[in-house]
């Protein structure tokens, strides 16, 4: 469903990514995994339209980033790290701005919002302001705010990044419900989340791919010296 081909991403004499290519399935959860400045913010930047690489390209579907990034952006939902919300804003009109903005039709509205306050666990939030909310139900209004318009792909920077253990687990929960319908690639740079959340990974380092397989069959690669380093770094979440 979507191909990353060669994609290169240079600022200036920084090579932020070289050569990278690799492949997403559809209806699968990828992780994108790496110690932090690896590349996948920037893989993801360039994936939803907000970077241009310097070499390669990403398709997706019959779509290419370089000449339709508007037919690609209208397929996919986008959580950044730093989730972009108003948050003088109540979640219910939040959620309603966002669904205008993203031209959900005024008779399904309605239960598209209610649906996503399901699905994300908002119900019992919708009067409250974003302010009021703790980080773990902001995240949720985040990717309920990707969800919107109901896209093919979502697209998730460190979902659970500064979360509290149970706020993780609920995260992980909500991208497994979603995960049965939808293609989700999200980025994190510890070993764990990605075991527990993911069909396959694939590891980044220093703008490399490092593997690309099943967890379980990279478990079992650790005793080789060609992973050892990357699962180390990995896994301290350096």
């Amino acid at each position: 469903m979507i191909q990353f081909i060669e994609l290169s991403k240079n600022y200036g004499d920084v090579k932020a990514l070289k050569n990278v290519s690799f492949e997403v399935k559809k209806g699968e959860i990828l992780g994108l995994l790496g110690p932090n400045g690896a590349g996948k913010t920037t893989t993801y930047r360039i994936l939803t339209g907000y970077l241009k690489p310097t070499s390669g390209t990403i398709k997706v579907k019959d779509y290419d980033v370089n000449e339709d990034i508007f037919e690609i952006k209208k397929m996919i939902g986008y959580l950044p790290e730093s989730a972009p919300i108003y948050k003088d804003m109540l979640v219910y009109d939040y959620l309603n701005y966002i669904a205008d903005i993203r031209k959900v039709s005024s008779s399904r509205k309605l239960s598209h919002i209610k649906e996503l306050a399901d699905i994300c666990r908002l119900n019992n939030v919708m009067h409250k302001t974003i302010d009021e909310l703790s980080k773990g139900y902001r995240q949720r209004v985040g990717i309920a705010h990707a969800l919107m318009g109901d896209p093919d792909i979502l697209v998730l920077d460190e979902p659970t990044s500064g979360l509290d253990p149970n706020q993780i687990v609920e995260t992980r929960e909500i991208i497994r419900r979603i995960g049965k319908e939808k293609t989700i690639i999200f980025s994190t740079h510890i070993l764990s989340e990605a075991e527990a959340t993911c069909d396959r990974v694939v590891i980044m380092d220093e703008g490399e791919i490092k593997a690309d397989d099943t967890i379980e069959n990279l478990k079992k690669s650790t005793n080789e010296d060609k992973f050892e380093n990357i699962f180390r770094k990995i896994t301290r979440g350096s």
